[in-house]
């Protein structure tokens, strides 16, 4: 085979009684791979194909430079960001919904499932080859849970990019990806901000070494160099991202929330109605932004008083149930966490780290504890950590690590929660990357 060739071998199932045939095609040059790899992409459910493409059916007989396989990857995680693609499941197209409606509403005659994703970690080491490669295994583990749990909504439960090793002046680009499998399936989402999402860059250290900076390529420059216009290692704004997300994400329920409680931004209450109407709340969803990165890790004082005002207007009686979400854990995480192995009123399946709080405790506990609405809150940050434990009136619980970025080597997976509404009940269970479900858990009881 010539110098540069590359062989891409694809397998196709398209007729479930035939066997698979192996298809292969040769291009000559990075040029045409790039095409003919896009346009593979297109023409077959991506999902599946993703992770198959990344791992091993792409040889080489000499390796392609690094900057190609960077931007190789890139264009690929763009493909599957682009919104106007419709999947194909279980043997039938998908039909997009194109627009976010005001509440959600429940479907009649059955339950209302929500899928979380925490900790994606997209963007990190760019200019490596591993760090594209762990963001295109990101987007095949949350295709996977999307496609075996058909959820109706997804929470993106913070830290969805790593804005510290993000050069580029932009980092929207790799939020639009980490949301790509949601919107190519038509789900709607929401999203609350981690410490790591507007975290200042932070230069490697092994880039003022003897190998010096290496080759940068900035997605939206056709320069491949250090300190061009688009390498501004500046970092993107809470509210940049924000905004980037809700106006061009029709599928986006995410808000920025009141002015006053800056710079604190993703705070806002979404309301889930019953599918007999949309004046009959069945829960409400409390989102907050728990601070870290350009600002300290806490929920201040100031959000306290707004989930007060804003709960009493929405529901004064607390007839309603109502679930919180945010992404690094409260103090009172430490006091309920098992050490090792599951308390009694405590499910999950790894309980390997201390966790990792909030700097201070500003009164948000004691608001939701005296609450009886109050159901359970879902938190991310610790990645070796899925457990809920039952706390006084109410449950406290980790999402699980989904994305393939970020610290630790734990298998991949996502919470799952299931809300039915006559009678009222909150089912949780995580589902793996591999497919398994476990850690099943009744949060209502």
């Amino acid at each position: 085979m010539g110098e540069g060739k590359i062989v891409i071998q694809m397998h196709t199932n398209s007729n479930p009684k035939l066997h698979e045939q192996k298809k292969t095609t040769v291009y000559n040059n990075e040029e045409q791979n790039i095409d003919h790899i896009l346009k593979f992409l297109f023409l077959r459910d991506l999902s599946p194909l993703l992770p198959r493409l990344l791992r091993s059916p792409i040889t080489t007989a000499k390796p392609m430079p690094p900057q190609w396989t960077l931007i190789c990857l890139s264009l690929i995680l763009a493909a599957v960001s682009s919104s106007d693609l419709h999947l194909r499941g279980a043997g039938h197209a998908v039909p997009l919904r194109t627009t976010a409606e005001g509440d959600l509403r429940m479907r009649g005659g059955g339950p209302f499932k929500i899928a979380l994703f925490a900790d994606l970690h997209f963007g990190e080491d760019a200019w490596t080859e591993w760090g594209p490669r762990q963001d295109a295994n990101s987007v095949g583990v949350m295709a996977t849970v999307l496609d075996k749990e058909q959820p109706d909504f997804v929470v993106y439960l913070g830290d969805v990019i790593t804005a510290n090793n993000i050069m580029i002046k932009n980092a929207s680009i790799y939020w639009d990806q980490a949301v790509s499998p949601a919107r190519v399936r038509g789900i709607p989402w929401s999203s609350v901000f981690g410490n790591h999402d507007d975290a200042p860059f932070e230069w490697p250290m092994e880039w003022f070494s003897e190998t010096g900076i290496p080759q940068l390529h900035c997605p939206a420059t056709n320069a491949s160099f250090s300190g061009g216009e688009e390498c501004s290692f500046r970092g993107t704004t809470r509210l940049e991202l924000m905004k980037s997300e809700i106006e061009q994400n029709t599928l986006s329920y995410s808000k920025d929330g009141p002015e006053y409680l800056w710079p604190s931004i993703s705070n806002y209450v979404l309301k889930l109605s019953s599918p007999n109407s949309s004046q009959e709340a069945v829960v409400f969803m409390y989102f907050f932004d728990s601070g870290g990165g350009s600002y300290p890790e806490v929920i201040s004082s100031a959000q306290v008083k707004w989930f007060q005002q804003k709960s009493q207007e929405v529901n004064p009686d607390s007839r309603v149930p109502e679930i919180i979400f945010w992404h690094i854990p409260s103090k009172a995480y430490k006091k309920v966490a098992p050490k090792f192995y599951p308390r009694k009123h405590c499910v999950g399946s790894i309980f390997l780290e201390d966790v990792a709080a909030q700097e201070a405790e500003m009164g948000i506990m004691k608001v939701l504890e005296q609450r009886p609405s109050v159901k359970a809150v879902f938190v991310g940050h610790n990645h070796g950590l899925d457990w809920c434990c039952a706390y006084k009136k109410l449950w406290l619980c980790f999402a699980r690590h989904t994305g393939y970025g970020g610290y630790g080597s734990w298998p991949r997976g996502a919470r799952i929660l299931e809300i039915n509404h006559q009678p009222f009940s909150i089912k949780s269970w995580i589902r793996m990357e591999d497919g398994h479900l476990h850690s099943e858990a009744l949060l209502s009881s």
